[in-house]
């Protein structure tokens, strides 16, 4: 049900649109209000297969169906902007891969104006200070998360290249909001050399509070209380991230710095040894630090080259509204990624996501075009603990030609490095080992009609401890996919464990069985229209956006969706 305080919102904008109605009607001619929107709906249908791990669900055993949606509304006029949006889950299984969620209401409005140099904005906010280290409120839907920030905020033209923002308010959870309170502000700016010069920097600083609430302190202090005198920490109210940031440009150089700190806080660290008062250790407590990062960016492009070259260094940089929430629950802030965001099917399996209580990343990227035929990718990333420990290792290599606009051919080869004990929590494996080639090839029959395919192959290492292949062994993908433009798209598809692994399924017999993992896709596209529809066996892996990643379980069933603008 939609509980009244979630009403109030939405009647506010229907009183508000109702009356806007004639004006806009009567406007439309000339320039007046303008009204926009959109419709995202993900409908799940879920078929049980206990041999590949999509079983011991509510949505397997009896509910059988899950949807999302998402409604958009805007509409502007007199110097207003107005927004709502719908939001409805039906045994979801975004917020727990291996639970059941049922809600519905309000899940953003605002209203903002510019008032001369004087921007006002109120409602749910999505905003970052710099790159998002200290402060990012922003969503991703396939991971469920919605760090929109509920209260106002104000931004000051102090000259056309300097602007001063404040924001106060709490952040979103879910239908609710977290209950600690977050109030920040930022000054960026611009300067360059004049008309002639070809250098200008674009530097800035922010800084971000917040204020636990009285039942997390005391939550905290509860549990702290239990802890050895050697172990026990003390408890503020109150903490403080800093940043600096800045972006020089020299005719085809650019160079990103950002550095930030935080102040010492309480975290849950999961790796902290903890002694018990029966004098055993175990992992896993409660600590207070401060925190720093330091990022930075330098890119190059000229002459079809292009350089890329990325490092950062994360220390205790955790920043939650809650200290009792984890994974992708409450982030107040945004660590940047440092590894490419692969495409393929093979080479996005293993993803690496950002370590936020320590790493030390680097990213490098070459790309190189020869005229319009022939380009080039090199990729190497390369992740450790502080202590040096290898986490995430990639070499990224893909080749592009081009004929005559007729046909295109791409391929390559992926080799990764992967921890799984930490990036999936499983203590105690090998570091995964890959190598996947991987060919794409596009051709053109006609104007109108246009067939594609992809190849990839990933062989994994072996597992020292087991006669097995490593996790769950090696993997060939094909896919060939028919478009008839501008409405049709069929694609066919299939995911084969050629050579299964330690964590492959089981056969009546007892030994390690290779499974086909089947994936059919009509997608239909009408204007702004688009309808998928899709039956789908997935496997058991990392699904990951912008660095964030969360892993997700075997999926068996149909999935439709529908996506609209107007």
């Amino acid at each position: 049900m939609i509980y009244p305080n979630r009403l109030i919102p939405f009647l506010s904008f229907i009183g508000i649109f109702t009356i806007c109605l004639p004006a806009n009607a009567q406007e439309s001619q000339q320039g007046g209000g303008r009204f926009s929107g959109s419709l995202e709906a993900n409908a799940n249908f879920f078929m049980k297969d206990a041999k590949i791990g999509a079983a011991n669900t509510p949505q397997y055993e009896h509910q059988l169906f899950g949807a999302d949606s998402w409604l958009n509304l805007n509409y502007s006029n007199w110097g207003f902007d107005f927004g709502l949006r719908f939001d409805l889950f039906n045994n979801s299984n975004l917020p727990n891969p291996v639970d059941s969620y049922t809600d519905e209401g309000i899940g953003r409005w605002y209203i903002s104006k510019k008032i001369e140099k004087l921007d006002i904005t109120a409602g749910y906010i999505y905003d970052q200070i710099g790159s998002g280290i200290i402060y990012r409120a922003y969503e991703e839907r396939p991971l469920f998360i919605d760090n929109a920030l509920l209260g106002v905020r104000l931004g000051y033209e102090l000259s056309p290249d300097w602007k001063i923002k404040v924001f106060t308010g709490r952040q979103k959870n879910r239908f609710e909001t977290y209950k600690s309170t977050v109030r920040g502000a930022s000054l960026e700016g611009f300067v360059s050399g004049g008309d002639t010069s070809n250098w200008s920097l674009a530097p800035g600083i922010g800084v971000v509070s917040r204020t636990q609430s009285d039942e997390a302190v005391g939550q905290l202090l509860s549990t702290v209380a239990t802890y050895t005198p050697q172990d026990t920490v003390s408890v503020k109210y109150n903490a403080y991230a800093f940043t600096a940031f800045n972006t020089l440009t020299v005719g085809n150089f650019s160079w990103y710095l950002e550095g930030a700190y935080k102040t010492p806080e309480v975290f849950f660290d999961p790796f902290a040894e903890k002694l018990n008062r029966n004098g055993e250790i175990t992992l896993g407590k409660f600590v207070r630090e401060p925190g720093t990062v330091l990022y930075s960016s330098m890119s190059y492009a000229a002459h079809g080259l292009g350089l890329v070259l990325e490092g950062k260094r994360t220390e205790n940089f955790t920043f939650r509204a809650d200290p009792f929430v984890s994974l992708n629950r409450g982030m107040i802030n945004f660590l940047p990624p440092m590894t490419r965001q692969n495409t393929y099917r093979l080479t996005t399996r293993y993803n690496a996501a950002t370590q936020e209580l320590g790493e030390l990343a680097v990213q490098a990227d070459i790309r190189y075009a020869i005229k319009r035929k022939l380009s080039f990718n090199v990729n190497f990333s390369n992740i450790t603990t502080l202590d040096d420990e290898l986490l995430y290792r990639e070499v990224y290599t893909e080749v592009q030609y081009k004929h005559k606009n007729k046909w295109q051919l791409l391929g390559g080869v992926q080799m990764q490095r992967y921890n799984q004990d930490i990036y999936e929590d499983k203590p105690g494996v090998p570091l995964v080992e890959t190598l996947t080639p991987y060919f794409e090839l596009l051709y053109k029959i006609d104007r109108k009609k246009a067939i594609r395919f992809e190849g990839q192959y990933m062989a994994v290492g072996d597992d020292p401890k087991a006669n097995y292949k490593q996790d769950y062994g090696d993997w060939l993908f094909g896919l060939a996919e028919f478009t008839i433009a501008p409405h049709w798209t069929f694609t066919a598809s299939d995911m084969f464990n050629i050579t299964p692994g330690k964590n492959s399924p089981v056969d009546d017999s007892g030994h390690k069985e290779s499974i086909h993992y089947p994936r059919l896709d009509i997608f239909y596209t009408h204007k702004s229209n688009r309808f998928s529809l899709s039956y789908v066996k997935q496997v058991e892996g990392v699904v990951c956006s912008g660095g964030i990643c969360r892993l997700e379980p075997a999926f068996s069933g149909v999935k439709m969706t529908v996506n609209s603008s107007f």
